[in-house]
């Protein structure tokens, strides 16, 4: 059978956008409606959909159990259901089919029931004049603006030109005024300088040994039927595709987190990471159903490496809390990309942290990872001034160009504007402008369903009809796997077929 994993990385199906089917106000579907109906929740469209349910009935575990708390829990991200509503709708169901509720919001819930400050924190907002949603932002969850299907914008959305970087609803900056407490492990990744090289993906799979397929990275190119991409064959420009280059969003408010009956999934506290501990995961791959980015993939083999080893040491394996968290797990569990807690943790050298493999190996800079908390990380100073940025990434040997990046550097002191010899501040930012492009929009994608993901898109973000295309380098042509399907038709664990 072909298991639904090995279908996450199939082309972006043409869907309609499923902000506009699940209200705040609307009843929500009883099991047999969503089992019966088909009921479409997720993003990532109808036939993905049917896969995932396919997948979790050949599982040991409850697949309606999976579908319907994936659903909710894409539901409470977006503001439409309380995070106390959803550990009540499933705590008896996860305790009868896992023996425990693990769930992140478990233990908080259940404390502050027996202090009496969760109703007095409900209270306090009152619920007579604002709806639901607004109360439920209050307390923390949020939701965003900005739609897609399957990565793409929905249909009758305005795009907004960004100066920095998305905007949440009071005008502030998602992740770009770099004013946060603590670190935020994020990303900001440039399509417009992406050239679809895939350099990125095999440097993560060097790294981190994921199984063929299973791409913790990904660079796709598309067509939306607004923006076109060349055929494959023929092509002036590897920067005439459009590319979306997906790694996982961690997300602020994960809702793959969320349906984890044993915390194995988890948000790590120092940097925000969301991580997978390979001790304690058990496989039910809700999580993989409840990600709206189709980023989580299932450990089918035995890794050929033995862990640890000489090839994979403890110190590419276990984080700071000694959790095992990084690498390829072993067969059974969940994988994804990690933003590689070993680099930021200091285990690989302190020149390391504020580093990711892909990063390092991307030859135009399309890759920006740092502390989405400190303005002067990479990935804020990116966003501060686009075409400075993109232009000390190119590192032009024009000396008009590298004059104007000095002065606008501060380097060197631009002419008075009234030389006519001279080049004035005015005279290199424009020279810059007009030779790297501004940052005319920026987006995170998905934001309407509430994730607060810290990877943010500077440029074209994909249509409602975006589909893959060939781009210009094939993932064969450097040893990866576009489709996992390619890999094998069948998969077993232990003798159960999944």
């Amino acid at each position: 059978m072909t298991d639904a994993d090995e279908r996450d990385d199939e082309q972006p199906r043409d869907i309609e956008s499923t902000a506009d089917r699940t209200g705040a106000g609307e009843e929500t579907p009883s099991p047999e409606e969503v089992t019966d109906t088909g009921e479409l929740f997720h993003p990532l469209g109808e036939d993905v959909q049917t896969d995932f349910r396919d997948m979790l009935e050949d599982t040991e575990y409850d697949a309606d159990l999976g579908m319907e708390m994936a659903r909710d829990a894409m539901r409470l991200t977006k503001g439409e259901l309380s995070e106390e509503e959803f550990y009540d709708r499933y705590h008896e169901d996860v305790v009868e089919e896992f023996g425990e509720d693990d769930r992140p919001m478990a233990e908080r819930i259940e404390e502050a029931r027996e202090n009496g400050t969760l109703d007095d924190a409900l209270s306090r907002f009152g619920t007579d004049d604002e709806s639901r949603r607004d109360v439920i932002k209050k307390m923390g969850v949020g939701a965003g603006a900005f739609g897609l299907t399957a990565w793409g914008a929905t249909n009758g959305d305005e795009r907004e030109p960004a100066i920095g970087a998305a905007q949440d609803d009071n005008g502030d900056e998602n992740g770009a005024d770099g004013d946060g407490d603590g670190i935020q492990w994020g990303m900001v990744l440039d399509l417009e300088t992406c050239d679809g090289c895939l350099s990125c993906v095999v440097a993560c799979n060097d790294e981190h040994n994921w199984d063929e397929g299973a791409n913790w990275m990904y660079i796709l190119a598309y067509e939306d039927g607004t923006v076109e991409s060349p055929d494959e064959e023929e092509f002036d420009d590897t920067r005439d595709f459009n590319y979306l280059i997906r790694p996982c969003q961690h997300c602020t408010d994960a809702p793959c987190e969320k349906v984890c009956p044993t915390t194995a999934r988890h948000t790590r506290e120092n940097g925000g990471l969301v991580l997978t501990d390979y001790d304690i995961c058990i496989g039910c791959r809700y999580c993989q159903v409840a990600c709206p980015y189709g980023v989580n993939y299932f450990q089918w083999e035995t890794p050929d490496t033995e862990a640890p080893s000489e090839e994979l040491e403890e110190d590419m394996m276990f984080d700071e809390r000694g959790r095992w968290v990084s690498g390829r797990g072993p067969r059974g569990v969940m994988e994804k990309c990690i933003f590689d807690p070993a680099r930021q943790d200091g285990q690989m050298g302190e020149d390391m942290v504020g580093t990711t493999a892909c990063e390092d190996a991307c030859p135009p800079g399309a890759i920006q990872f740092g502390d989405m908390n400190d303005p002067e990380s990479d990935p804020q100073q990116y966003i501060q001034n686009v075409p400075l940025a993109r232009a000390q990434e190119h590192d032009p040997d024009d000396e008009e160009l590298q004059e104007a990046i000095a002065i606008v550097e501060g380097e060197e002191e631009g002419a008075d504007e009234d030389d006519d010899d001279g080049m004035t501040e005015e005279d290199a930012i424009r020279l810059l402008r007009g030779e790297y492009g501004d940052n005319d929009s920026s987006f995170k994608l998905l934001e309407e369903f509430g994730t607060n993901p810290n990877v943010i898109y500077l440029g074209n973000e994909p249509g409602p009809n975006a589909e893959q295309v060939p781009g210009p380098v094939a993932y064969e042509d450097v040893g990866q796997i576009n489709n996992r399907m390619e890999v094998t038709d069948e998969r077993t664990l232990d003798g159960l077929e999944l």
